[in-house]
């Protein structure tokens, strides 16, 4: 009896591991697909699936799993730009076809809020609020564009004002569209960042726009961050690229989040 186990368990243990060695090249995997591979039921798959989560080796999704994601790590933007630069070129230049001449709009910093900021130079009459200094010192080229900058403390891997000061201030206006920038989309528990001073600066920015506008690439969802920032139902839309998990397209859908894909 003694034996059977060990011998049971072994197999499990071979097979949860080649579980792993398919997400990590393929990130994500479908329970039939694994179910038909290692020639065994379904029950079981998810299983394997259930007991590598509560380790934190995997995400579960309806119907499969994903690649647990690390993102506690806060990068610099230098790094940042790097990483999925085309996709946030498209997705900067979608974002600015939603902002209309006369408005007041907020542009967190970011890679991919940047990126909006460069599209700007044909809207008229435009009021921006931004607490990142790479966006303002884009915005300074454009005659139309008016900048506001709230004031506060400089965090350098940022470029960004927060704290105390700046939250303050932010208080004093309402803006028809926030543009945010995140680090981890998760539909069942909403955006997050690694830094909670960010957050906190951005939870105040969502108090005080009729409209936010998640811009994010495909590789930060099913990705939890350090500081929580929102659940979606404060989320009007997301722009992303087409290579957005289904599961989490068809959440947020379901939730009444507008996805546009670039």
């Amino acid at each position: 009896m003694e034996n059977n186990e060990k011998l049971f368990g072994n197999i499990s243990f071979d097979r949860r591991t080649k579980i792993l060695d398919i997400l990590e090249i393929d990130g994500q995997a479908k329970v039939p697909f694994l179910s038909k591979k290692f020639d065994v039921s379904e029950v079981t798959i998810r299983n394997d699936l259930e007991q590598l989560e509560q380790k934190g080796l995997l995400i579960r999704t309806r119907g499969g799993a994903f690649k647990a994601q690390k993102v506690g790590m806060d990068y610099n933007l230098a790094t940042k730009r790097e990483k999925n630069h085309k996709e946030k070129e498209l997705i900067g230049k979608r974002a600015s076809k939603l902002i209309n001449n006369g408005e007041t709009i907020i542009l967190d910093s970011g890679t991919t809020t940047m990126q909006i900021a460069k599209n700007l130079s044909n809207v008229k009459n435009l009021t921006v609020i931004s607490n990142a200094l790479n966006v303002v010192s884009q915005l300074v080229n454009f005659p139309e564009v008016k900048v506001i900058v709230p004031g506060g403390r400089l965090r350098k891997e940022s470029l960004s004002l927060i704290g105390h000061s700046a939250e303050e201030e932010l208080k004093n206006y309402y803006c028809d569209k926030l543009f945010i920038g995140v680090d981890g989309i998760d539909a069942s528990f909403g955006i997050s960042t690694p830094n909670a001073e960010e957050a906190h600066l951005n939870r105040i920015m969502i108090t005080i726009a009729k409209e936010v506008i998640v811009v994010a690439d495909s590789s930060k969802f099913l990705k939890r961050s350090f500081a929580f920032i929102s659940t979606m139902d404060k989320i009007t839309s997301i722009i992303t690229d087409s290579k957005i998990p289904e599961d989490q397209h068809k959440a947020l859908l379901n939730m009444g989040v507008n996805v546009l894909i670039v």
